[in-house]
């Protein structure tokens, strides 16, 4: 069977505010984007409810409808949304190869990447056997079925602590699990935690055991003395941070330690020429909605350039 191999001026690689901005810029550009959404249209947003944040929402809004907005605007000017997986890339050339779904090749003269980032896990087998029956990484997705309910939270970032706050106004108890002597979130976010008194915050602990057979019945704690107590939740939450999805990228462009691409300061450009990331993928530091979008729109006027500087059309 011949191979499929399909030529595109412009690739995007992933979706989220990031990708959609992109494609907005690079649509209008009449680059002719065409994007690969990944595993989770939307990204991270659509796991997100309330987005109040975000300029142009004075009311606030959620997530999912969001980014919505953000692909319907991306389709009105014309970009090719599709549903697909990047499983492999070729960078060797100046026509960049990527493969999607380990089948269906695209060579693209300019590639976008705005893969994103993934939840964080605890890495213990309980944890692992129970995700789905009690063990969740997105508060805002499954907190509504432990209404009433006794839970957990680990973290003590931004994240966690949104999150602790979002479940005390569904659950009975919200016990949120903090590592060090202190938590990591702004001064706002641990006085919004500190003010729900049905948060009870748990300092200089960590989680032995998701307990429970076929669903979460309890949590085994330790604390920094060694003082085990177990806790009665039905519900457990991981919100301990994000790694970004490059390893796609390995070998091919340059990365720190813990996989957020590197880009030449003030631009989106990576050490390949033509290939340009944007959000979550290569910002370990802001990492919002609208710095995302911001980089988005950076990374198709990169690429417009690029592509005017090659002599493509």
């Amino acid at each position: 069977m011949e191979e499929k191999i399909e030529h595109v001026k412009c690739l995007i690689i992933g979706s989220g505010p990031a990708g959609y901005t992109a494609a907005i810029y690079a649509a209008r550009a009449d680059m002719k984007p065409v994007m690969y959404q990944g595993l989770q249209p939307g990204g991270q947003l659509t796991i997100t409810t309330e987005v109040e944040n975000f300029p142009g929402y004075p009311k606030g809004t959620q997530g999912p409808e969001m980014m919505e907005d953000f692909k319907a605007q991306a389709e009105k000017f014309g970009t090719d949304i599709r549903w697909g997986l990047a499983t492999s890339v070729d960078f060797t050339g100046p026509i960049h190869k990527v493969i999607i779904d380990e089948k269906i090749t695209i060579t693209a003269d300019s590639v976008i990447i705005a893969t994103g980032a993934s939840a964080k896990w605890l890495g213990i087998p309980s944890e692992e056997k129970l995700n789905g029956f009690g063990v969740s990484a997105c508060a805002v997705c499954d907190g509504f079925f432990f209404k009433g309910q006794d839970v957990a939270i680990v973290g003590a970032g931004d994240t966690a602590a949104e999150e602790a706050t979002y479940l005390a106004k569904l659950c009975r108890k919200v016990y949120m699990i903090v590592r060090r002597g202190e938590m990591r979130a702004s001064k706002a976010m641990q006085t919004r935690v500190l003010n729900t008194t049905n948060i009870e915050v748990l300092y200089n602990t960590q989680t032995k055991e998701i307990l429970g057979d076929k669903a979460v019945e309890g949590a085994l704690l330790v604390n920094d003395r060694g003082e085990e107590r177990k806790v009665d939740v039905t519900g457990f939450f991981v919100a301990i941070g994000h790694h970004p999805n490059t390893d796609l990228f390995k070998g091919w462009l340059d990365m720190d330690e813990t996989g957020y691409l590197i880009t030449v300061p003030g631009t989106t450009k990576t050490n390949i020429p033509g290939v340009f990331a944007s959000g979550d993928a290569q910002d370990k530091h802001y990492r919002q909605a609208v710095t995302a979008a911001g980089s988005g729109c950076m990374a198709a006027l990169d690429a417009e350039r690029y592509l005017a500087s090659v002599g493509v059309h």
